[in-house]
């Protein structure tokens, strides 16, 4: 093959095409950090540096979600890490594998504008304080490229951060697009933000998925129970020179 092609299995099933909106045309902001190691469902126990940690980041919020620009920030912190790397991982082991326990999103008017938050002192204090105390901290400013829906952050529930890496960016995006479908007709999901990174030179992962699930039933049986995850997604993902790097989440 060659690069942007997309690889499809004929003998991985086949489900609906998903169903996309309009890019939202906002711009985002993410910062992330690695604060506890634990086992992967161990993130319910927190060390006082990182309750420290979240009330801190609170009390630095309202600053940055004053600026004209910011249309919300919303904190995370992690219920669920799986462990492991991905077949393609295995084969690029300079790729860091994604293990934040924390990350603040933050949703700007436009994509322009996020680069101006991100420049900002109000966002410079807040990821000060995130780097100073995480093993490893990450940093994505980009756009919105693909929508199923916005995101609901008024309510808890259970947030997926996915971190993608691939060999080809425009691969990447297409085999997203054809595995989407899968989580909507397998999972119910209604709802997802995929962001760019504004410049891809550098940029430590090709893409970052975002959605909301109202609770762990919701999803998790379906990765664990599901032959079709693991034949249809995980495989198309693998064949594509793809490799998603999944943390669901909680509001902090």
């Amino acid at each position: 093959m060659t690069n942007h092609e997309l690889v499809r299995l004929s003998d991985a099933g086949s489900f609906p095409k998903v169903s996309l909106q309009e890019p939202n045309g906002r711009g985002y902001v993410l910062l992330a950090g690695e604060i506890d190691r634990r086992p992967p469902i161990g993130y319910f126990i927190e060390s006082a540096a990182k309750k420290r940690l979240i009330a801190d980041l609170k009390a630095l919020l309202p600053a940055l979600e004053a600026l004209d620009a910011v249309e919300e920030a919303t904190l995370f912190k992690a219920l669920l890490i799986p462990p492991g790397r991905g077949a393609y991982l295995q084969k690029r082991p300079d790729v860091h594998i994604a293990r934040y326990d924390l990350a603040l999103l933050v949703r700007v008017a436009s994509p322009d504008e996020a680069a101006d938050i991100a420049a900002s002192p109000e966002l410079a204090a807040i990821e000060a304080r995130l780097t100073e105390a995480a093993k490893h901290s990450y940093r994505m400013v980009g756009a919105n490229l693909r929508r199923i829906g916005d995101v609901d952050h008024s309510r808890d529930g259970v947030f997926l951060i996915n971190y993608f890496f691939a060999a080809d960016e425009t691969q990447n995006l297409a085999v997203w697009d054809y595995t989407a479908g899968w989580f909507m007709d397998q999972t119910g999901l209604d709802n997802s933000v995929l962001t760019r990174p504004l410049d891809q030179k550098g940029a430590q992962y090709t893409i970052v998925n975002h959605c909301r699930w109202d609770g762990l039933g919701d999803i998790v049986p379906s990765l664990l129970f599901k032959p079709s995850f693991r034949r249809y997604v995980l495989a198309h993902f693998e064949a594509n020179d793809t490799a998603a790097i999944p943390i669901l989440y909680r509001l902090a």
